[in-house]
């Protein structure tokens, strides 16, 4: 391993002490009952963290019933001003703070809807659910494996609703095509194959410069260890560096694998591989632009394709193929879905129109009235624990197999333990 792609190694006993303490909260079952909300408000107030992919959580819940957008918070204070305004639009008037943590004993907020970098999601949930806040997390919700079980853990301590942003899980359509395969429709199925196109340029050679002065860099940083700020890093570029990010896999693959894996009524698989590189640009990015991955559930499996840097436009990939005994089931891009027989023939088509807006509402109906949350935590988690793991196999260049009922790496290596959690800076360690 080149020394950038890790961070300091935490102790033998460390890793198994929470992997044994932590790991079955991944393999737990249904939820205990959660704290319900106030009786004497049916409205449900809302803080928006981070306003990149942010502002669609501004906008959805401006959509929302009895939803008051009471503050925004982003590190940048250019965001915080355009949320405002589009809240203005809808009538509300949101106030802006620049520090999160002045929100969590603020009684005025009941949930925080949380879309800052990965590295913060973990953290921040942990924090918000100690707080007595509920919690809607962006995808993948954690940046290595161990955080993904602290958080389970919070929500469950504090008996706070999770929910992350895997949002077809409440896509109508998705979810009709989902009971269909449940129900038989294509026979038993076998595979699952899933497929990331994309035409991402380069992110060039950075170098260091002053913080702007819109940005507090400081805080941005928040809980993991300080590095120099470069002109390539804010506000994207950060996800193909594994200090921050976890690459393609956690950006985009757990969408297409979280699917992969509820259509299969699966848990955790029992081996990992992962191959591929970083092919098309010399340039700052550690993570892979082609990636392939595969996953074996003993009785079915899953591939991965990922194209990053050429989008393939002449093999019209679907979003996510589920391969059965009778037929073939294949989701498009957006929400629609067509069946086909095993001649070939497209024996059903189904179109829709993809929206964020159900996955918001099912997570406010959950707290007004103690809705089942489509992505719960526990339940989301696992299909984040599938990319964290498919991120060790590919900077382990290993193999990895995998407990199937807990989600532990089995005889995991030096490399792998120091992979599956991470360095923090002092006191920003999260605990549960």
């Amino acid at each position: 391993m080149k020394p950038h792609e890790t961070d300091p190694l935490p102790t033998r006993r460390r890793f198994l002490e929470t992997t044994g303490l932590l790991g079955a909260s991944l393999a737990l079952g249904t939820p205990p009952a959660f704290a319900r909300p106030d009786p004497a408000s049916e409205r449900v107030r809302v803080a928006v963290l981070g306003l990149g992919r942010g502002m669609d959580h501004v906008k959805a819940y401006l959509q929302l019933s009895n939803v008051e957008l009471v503050a925004v918070c982003d590190t940048d204070e250019r965001r915080m001003a355009a949320a405002v305004e589009t809240a203005g639009k809808a009538g509300q008037s949101p106030r802006t703070v620049g520090d999160f943590r002045k929100l969590l004993a603020d009684p005025s907020v009941d949930a925080v809807s949380i879309a800052m970098p990965n590295f913060w999601h973990a953290p921040a949930t942990i924090l918000a659910c100690a707080a007595g806040k509920h919690v809607y997390v962006e995808k993948p919700g954690s940046h290595n494996a161990l955080e993904g079980e602290l958080m389970v853990a919070a929500a469950r301590k504090h008996r706070r609703k999770v929910q992350m942003g895997n949002q077809r899980r409440s896509q109508p359509e998705i979810r009709d095509a989902i009971g269909l395969l449940g129900s038989g429709e294509i026979g038993k199925v076998r595979f699952a194959r899933c497929w990331y196109d994309s035409n991402r340029g380069t992110i060039g050679h950075g170098k260091p410069v002053p913080v702007p002065s819109w940005l507090n860099y400081d805080l941005w940083q928040g809980p993991i260890p300080d590095r120099v700020y470069v002109d390539n890093l804010v506000h994207y570029n950060w996800h193909w560096r594994w200090h921050w990010g976890g690459g393609e896999l956690a950006n985009n693959g757990i969408h297409a694998l979280d699917i992969a894996r509820w259509g299969l009524d699966a848990r955790f698989p029992l081996r990992v591989s992962v191959t591929g590189g970083r092919y098309h640009f010399d340039d700052d990015q550690e993570t892979p632009d082609t990636t392939m991955a595969a996953f074996d559930l003993g009785s079915a499996g899953v591939t991965w394709d990922a194209s990053s840097c050429l989008s393939r436009k002449e093999e019209k990939h679907p979003f996510v193929a589920f391969y059965g005994d009778r037929g073939v089931l294949a989701l498009d891009t957006g929400a629609g879905y067509r069946i086909f027989d095993l001649e070939g023939r497209e024996v059903k088509s189904v179109s829709g129109t993809f929206s964020d807006l159900p996955h918001f509402r099912n997570f406010i109906e959950s707290i007004r009235n103690d809705a089942p949350l489509n992505s719960e935590i526990a339940e989301a988690q696992i299909s984040t624990r599938w990319c964290h793991i498919g991120n060790i196999a590919y900077r382990t260049h290993t193999e990895v197999a995998v407990d199937s009922i807990t989600g532990r790496i089995v005889r995991p290596s030096r490399d792998m333990e120091r992979l599956w959690t991470r360095a923090y800076r002092s006191g920003w360690e999260p605990k549960v």
